[in-house]
């Protein structure tokens, strides 16, 4: 299933994807389970599917106003330097003895359609395309064997990034308001199957400048999740990106900083199309 969270007249619902429609889930299931974060906390995907044929609005996909696929997720964890490249900071990666993660709260994030926000405090503004994955059964000292059994679903993320700022500290780079794209809706796990063998292709303006096999990553998904949940135990709704390769507009030559009007794509094999435009 594709699950979507979108909003109709400033009220926010979810649903799933059925071709150029959406079903309308909130009031098929609404009573028990609000939003899409209740649905996969009660690990009750399996009630949604169930719900598709009960009587119940559907709605066009084109115009749609879309949320998050986590609106608000109270944890997003982000992967550093995953991929072999040259750091936007200098010199070449190597494979980390240990995976580098750092936090993002909600506010950096918009969803698909949405427009990003340039900072006005700089003008060396980036892009990093990644594959992100929710949580759908937490855990503690998950083990890598049974870790994929713990996501609910694979999304979108563009991991917006202020380059002289990060030169400051990753928080700094990593954390401004609105710098990010999450979405278009998150496909559960089921219509995946193994995510090392999906590609991912970030494109700006509609010119390709990043291309990938998710095999390439350094840290596995699995790996991951069982580093991460050794550390604090991994809780439903926790929002997962992995990393992002080679060719973000640091490492250009000269390097290309997003401006307003550009547009960027994140394409993930299997998973869908997030688009955001700067503002």
């Amino acid at each position: 299933m594709k699950l979507i969270s979108f909003a109709i007249d400033g009220e926010a619902r979810y649903g799933v994807l059925e071709g150029e429609a959406v079903i309308d889930l909130s009031d098929r299931l609404g009573a028990r389970f609000p939003n899409l974060l209740s649905l996969i906390e009660a690990d009750a995907l399996a009630e949604a599917a169930a719900a598709l044929s009960a009587p119940g609005p559907r709605h066009a996909l084109a115009g749609l106003h879309y949320l998050e696929p986590i609106p608000g997720a109270r944890r997003i964890f982000c992967v550093g330097a995953n991929y072999p490249k040259v750091h936007p900071t200098g010199g070449v990666v190597s494979g980390p003895e240990f995976p580098a993660i750092f936090q993002k709260p909600a506010e950096t994030l918009v969803p698909h359609g949405a427009r990003l926000q340039a900072p006005t405090a700089s003008r060396q503004f980036d892009y990093e395309g990644e594959l992100a994955f929710v949580i759908g059964r937490g855990g503690a000292n998950i083990p890598p064997e049974r870790a994929l059994s713990h996501i609910a679903g694979y999304t979108c993320l563009n991991d917006g990034s202020v380059r002289d700022f990060q030169k400051h500290s990753v928080w700094a780079g990593k954390n401004f308001v609105r710098s990010g794209g999450f979405g278009p809706w998150l496909v559960t796990a089921d219509e995946i199957g193994d995510p090392a063998t999906l590609t991912l292709v970030t494109r700006l303006n509609g010119e390709e400048v990043q291309r990938t096999g998710l095999d390439r990553m350094f840290f596995s998904i699995p790996a991951i999740i069982a580093y991460l949940s050794a550390v604090t135990p991994l809780l439903p709704g926790d929002v997962v990106a992995t990393g992002s390769p080679e060719g973000s507009g640091a490492t250009r030559t000269p390097p290309r900083w997003l401006v307003a009007g550009d547009r960027i794509e994140v394409e993930v094999s299997k998973v869908g199309v997030l688009e955001n435009v700067v503002a």
